[in-house]
């Protein structure tokens, strides 16, 4: 049972109760203490270890506290009562600091509503098992106090570690704690065989960790958060989130980011998880994209007014990029004669005749990009040749 003057900090004692997993009601009238404690003893109920405060909010009821404490006390029960206090003038501070209302002054000056609660509680806190003083105490450190001195060593709940990769082109997590970026190994991006795999597979690995760059990292790393881990739970935090981020979230960081959870999964302070922000594993990106189709298309649509149009049935998953390169996609979806239907292996193009002309590199759409020339020169089928389209940059 938790009791004490207020703001000498029952709140940040039963927050330490609750970090060690006791069942937690915070200004429970005593009178409902008594009920509470019938149903733990029933055998209804699971709660093997509950912390209860109370205090003078609760108006005319707090008066029945010693007599509740004695009932318990008959009927079996053996609470024991946590008395916490602090010297007037930090009280006063605090009260200054938080702009709060003391309970007993209302209307009236902070210095009387003290007073007035000290002559209240002076039997109760005579009667305490455990009286704490939190003069001169950060919350932190009358966490700490609590937990060593009522709940013993290895009482604090376990550091809630996340581990959380992300790419630095999508932008940085604003809740991390701690951010390492590793975008100086070695990337998987330009390896096309390992471009489309993620940092957990063997090959990606492999590769992210070869030479002894990362090794040397790995050597640096981990020290490292030998050493903050149980600076943190030493402290009193009991969540951190540690953000491993390269260009993109897919390779490098999720090689490094399985390379810590490993390293501190043996810890009895943390219970670490790792989250993938940015790619969800089992992904595969595609080796064909669709972009040479839309370009064709949207050349196709700004190039004259005169090009006559059809819509042709949607693409097809199984048939677009079968053995198919993005520069073949392009080069047979654009290249035509002056007069000559186009015949595209890639579903969707929505052109049927090109003139022969240059595409003007003003003014269209095509701009964005690039400027496509079409030669004026013919196959003998009267179909322009692929090779004869060239990009100028």
């Amino acid at each position: 049972m938790i009791t004490g003057y207020s703001g000498a900090g029952k709140s940040e004692a039963i927050a330490a109760f609750e970090d060690s997993g006791y069942f937690c009601v915070d200004n429970l009238p005593p009178r409902l203490i008594g009920a509470l404690g019938e149903l733990f003893t029933s055998g209804a109920s699971s709660v093997r270890r509950a912390a209860v405060v109370t205090d003078v909010r609760g108006g005319e009821y707090f008066d029945d506290l010693l007599a509740v404490l004695e009932e318990l006390r008959t009927g079996g029960l053996r609470p024991t009562v946590v008395f916490l206090e602090a010297s007037e003038e930090t009280l006063m501070n605090r009260f200054k600091e938080t702009r709060r209302r003391h309970p007993l002054a209302p209307d009236g000056r902070i210095l009387e509503g003290i007073r007035a609660e000290r002559s209240i509680l002076g039997p109760l806190r005579e009667r305490a098992d455990v009286v704490v003083d939190s003069t001169g105490l950060t919350g932190a450190m009358l966490r700490r106090k609590i937990a060593t001195d009522l709940l013993g060593p290895g009482s604090s709940a376990k550091l809630a570690l996340t581990v959380l990769t992300f790419g630095f082109k999508n932008g940085p997590p604003r809740d991390a704690d701690l951010v390492f970026d590793v975008r100086f190994l070695p990337t998987p991006h330009y390896r096309e065989d390992l471009r489309p795999l993620t940092g957990r597979d063997a090959a990606v690995v492999e590769y992210v960790e070869a030479g002894e760059l990362a090794s040397e990292y790995y050597r640096r790393l981990l020290p490292l958060l030998d050493f903050l881990l149980p600076a943190y739970v030493s402290e009193g935090k009991t969540h951190l989130t540690i953000a491993i981020g390269c260009t993109g979230g897919r390779h490098r960081s999720i090689t490094v980011a399985d390379r810590v959870a490993r390293h501190i999964a043996a810890r009895e302070d943390v219970s670490a998880r790792v989250v993938h922000r940015d790619v969800e594993l089992g992904e595969r990106r595609p080796r064909i994209a669709l972009y040479a189709s839309s370009m064709a298309a949207l050349w196709c649509s700004s190039v004259s007014p005169s090009v006559t149009r059809r819509r042709a049935a949607a693409p097809s998953a199984s048939r677009v990029g079968a053995g198919w390169s993005a520069h073949q996609v392009t080069a047979s979806a654009i290249a035509s004669g002056s007069s000559g239907s186009i015949s595209s292996p890639v579903p969707g193009t929505i052109c049927s005749t090109i003139p022969s002309r240059r595409v003007p590199t003003t003014g269209s759409p095509l701009a964005i990009a690039s400027s496509i020339e079409i030669g004026n020169g013919s196959a003998r089928d009267g179909s322009t040749n692929a090779s004869q389209v060239r990009s100028r940059s």
